[in-house]
């Protein structure tokens, strides 16, 4: 018998049948199969590669007596761990099936596998009792019925259809009535008139066999006794008594009561017993499995739990419904019968919500129903799905020059609102520098430029990785820089990194720490540049000469002292001033144009020759100022014009140059009264016109514009005067009008980080840009 039997468990493992359709794998085992015994190659049947079932780790949901099937993590094989008792697992149920969740990872996915337990005849009928005593009187006629307890069997199917047979007897036999498949009526059956005197006691033997292959048999011993003459039979009002009980009734408690009459003992009744489910059990909610946390980037569908629900109660009372409450992001799907997804329903997002408290809950169909539910905590993991995003796109940065190295300019913050790594931010200069000349560059073009004098903005400044911290590398030169636009970047730590990018704009303010510098003679070498105040105290040829006739009339114009400032604004805005003589003499000097001329006729009471001490300052705070030297000689009128004669010989072509731009100058105060334009290398500039002077504001910093034979100046530059010499009278006064008539500054505010230009427009003559 046990070779038969391994045989056919071996039989039946291989023809083992399984179907994957809708997440489920069927697999079937025989009962008793011994630990070991492979059920079926579950990694195999899912369509994993060789080594993905180890890698996803495939792995078993065990839970009570599921625990019988274990899953091989390196083969994905599906294993018995212990022999299973088919007997045990389902009773009579039919048929008997474990229903087990296996769980992939990467992404989540579970699968149903259900394992069949088939049936072997491992069970023989049972009797009720070993021995079974009946009385039967003497007077019983043949053919008299006595019904008999019947046999049971664990096993279904045909191991469990049972067959009678009685051991001979000339007085009894045996009757058989099938109910229905699992339920027979058994009788014994008076076949000859029973004799007290001769046989008292009758010994029979009832045997039971059941269907299997092969058969087993249970016995129990009839004891019949023959029992004195009885004239009364026993009467019940009924043959058949059905009886409902409750389930929850309590011991000892009387739920039914028989009634017979009959004076005389013994014949008999049938009472069948139905037990009736009340709903005495909430359902039960239990995790088999947990995925968490939940990427927030994880797709629509994503298995976050695998849930059981039961409910022990029948019918109505044990058919349950769940729902996950609140609803939104998650949802609940049944997958098994008992089995429950907890699945993703709408995208998630970290930043909102980090993470949620759900709570799984059930309820059966009873009256009342009862409830139960089972609380999840679901947290969110990070992804870097966050870009580092500046306060402002642009950011304007003041400052002086001259600052100190290390300075702190401006603090620039960028937000990541990622976790940890994914949010933790780093600041680099980017892009962005100066070109040769002081020009600044736009980071868009910063990248590919390869010009000469090219220098990267970081080489000026730098950011703090961490802080954000924008600071100086060195002193900043206005007159080198004026304007300088790169890019900082950042960088968050997340993989792959994202940035954010913001543009800084660094304006160089200007401070006055240039002294006015003294220009060469008109008519002097082309290449000779500024001469600093202090080279021309020093250089004993420092002294200017000119010359006046005798008898000149006021207003003539005998020398006109040249300086420029390397600063801008006010600071390069320039005054002239008579230092010396301090009394009032025959000269005077325009406070602007810096012309010397005749303040009244000149007659030989004034001397031979005036020495003039000329005071050119600038605007700033404080004013930096430099001192000229003019010697001028009183001579005949003809001595007067071979000296003016020499000179223009010496310098036609700069005299040509300086009397075109006066005729330029002069037509452009008195046929335009509004801005004029004026031609000039680099772009076009607007020039303005004044009875004090002309001077240009040019329209960007980095732009300069040539006057006459002077040096290149950028910003504001000063030119002589364009209005026609005074007519003869009294001198004409020495001062000039203050600046504020004449100026149009532009002021630069920092307020909240924005950048705001304020054009103010003073009152005066002219027309102004």
């Amino acid at each position: 018998m046990g070779e038969r039997r391994c045989a056919a468990v071996r039989v039946l493992v291989l023809q083992a049948a399984w179907a994957l359709a809708g997440g489920q794998v069927r697999y079937s085992v025989p009962e008793e199969a011994e630990a070991g015994t492979v059920v079926g190659r579950l990694a195999q049947d899912l369509g994993l590669e060789a080594g993905e079932a180890e890698a996803r780790r495939l792995r078993l949901v065990a839970q009570g007596r599921r625990a019988s099937v274990e899953l091989s993590g390196a083969s994905g094989a599906l294993l018995l761990s212990s022999r299973l008792d088919r007997e045990q697992l389902c009773a009579k149920s039919a048929p008997c099936a474990l229903r087990l969740e296996v769980l992939l990872e990467r992404p989540l996915r579970v699968f149903h596998v259900e394992l069949e337990v088939t049936d072997i005849n491992d069970n023989a009928p049972v009797f009720p009792a070993a021995r079974r005593n009946l009385s039967i009187a003497e007077l019983s006629v043949p053919g008299s019925r006595f019904p008999l307890e019947g046999a049971s069997d664990a096993d279904i199917g045909a191991n469990a259809q049972l067959s009678y047979t009685l051991s001979p007897s000339e007085y009894f036999s045996l009757e058989v009535k099938s109910k229905d498949e699992n339920k027979a009526s058994v009788l014994l059956v008076l076949t000859k008139s029973l004799d007290r005197e001769t046989i008292p006691v009758h010994r029979l033997v009832l045997t039971a066999s059941d269907g299997g292959r092969p058969s087993l048999t249970g016995t129990m011993e009839l004891l019949i006794s023959v029992l004195d003459a009885n004239d009364n039979a026993p009467q019940f009002n009924q043959s058949v008594y059905k009886v409902q009980l409750a389930e929850n009734v309590a011991p000892g408690t009387v739920f039914f009561q028989l009634k017979a009459t009959d004076k005389d003992e013994g014949s008999h009744c049938s009472v069948e017993l139905e037990v009736l489910d009340v709903n005495d059990n909430a359902p039960e909610v239990w995790v088999t499995s947990l995925s968490v946390p939940v990427a927030e980037d994880a797709s629509v569908g994503t298995v976050v739990a695998v849930l059981s629900v039961s409910d022990r109660d029948s019918g109505a009372n044990g058919r349950v419904r769940c729902w996950v409450w609140p609803a939104s992001p998650f949802g609940l799907e049944a997958t098994f019968a008992g089995s429950y997804s907890l699945v993703l329903r709408e995208a998630l997002d970290r930043e909102r919500v980090s993470e949620y408290e759900l709570e799984v809950r059930a309820e059966d169909g009873g009256a009342p129903a009862l409830r139960a539910s089972r609380g999840l905590r679901v947290p969110v993991s990070d992804v870097n799905d966050n870009a580092p995003a500046f306060a402002q796109a642009v950011y304007t940065v003041l400052a002086r020059e001259n600052n100190a190295a290390g300075a702190e300019l401006a603090r620039l913050w960028a937000g990541d609102p990622d976790e940890a790594g994914n949010g933790r931010v780093s600041y680099s200069v980017w892009e962005g520098g100066v070109a040769g000349g002081g020009a600044a560059l736009p980071p868009s073009s910063s990248s590919s430029w390869s010009g000469p004098g090219w220098r990267p903005a970081s080489s000026y400044v730098s950011v703090d990785a961490e802080s954000g911290l924008l600071w100086a590398l060195q002193p900043l030169d206005y007159e080198e820089l004026q304007v300088l636009q790169f890019e900082v970047r950042a960088v968050d730590a997340g993989e792959p990194p994202l940035c954010g990018n913001a543009t800084v704009q660094l304006f160089v303010l200007d401070e006055n720490d240039n002294a006015p510098a003294l220009l060469p003679p008109a008519g002097s070498a082309p290449e000779a540049g500024p001469v600093p105040a202090e080279a021309a105290a020093a250089a004993g040829s420092g002294t200017l000469w000119a010359w006046a006739a005798w008898g000149a009339p006021a207003g003539q114009v005998v020398a006109k002292i040249r300086a420029v400032d390397a600063d801008s604004g006010y600071n390069a805005w320039l005054r002239y001033e008579l230092w010396e003589p301090r009394a009032k003499g025959p000269f005077r000097v325009g406070l602007y144009s810096g012309e010397v001329s005749t303040a009244r006729a000149l007659d030989e009471a004034d001397g031979p020759r005036h020495t003039l001490l000329i005071v050119v300052r600038d605007h700033g705070q404080p004013a930096r100022s430099a001192t000229a030297t003019l010697s001028v000689s009183l001579l005949e009128a003809a001595e007067a014009a071979l000296a003016a004669a020499a000179a223009s010989s010496s310098s036609a072509a700069s005299a040509s140059s300086l009397f075109l731009l006066a005729l330029v100058l002069y037509a452009a105060s008195r046929w335009a009264p509004r801005a004029a334009v004026l031609s000039a290398p680099g772009p076009t500039t607007l020039v303005c016109a004044s009875e004090v002077g002309s001077w240009s504001y040019s329209q960007r910093h980095s732009r300069s514009l040539c006057v006459a034979d002077g040096a290149a100046k950028s910003d504001l530059m000063v030119f002589s005067p364009n209005f026609p010499p005074p007519p003869p009278g009294p001198a004409a006064k020495d001062t000039q009008p203050e600046p504020s008539a004449l100026l149009h500054t532009r002021h630069f505010e920092n307020w909240d980080g924005a950048l705001e230009q304020r054009e103010d427009f003073s009152e005066g003559a002219g027309n102004y840009l």
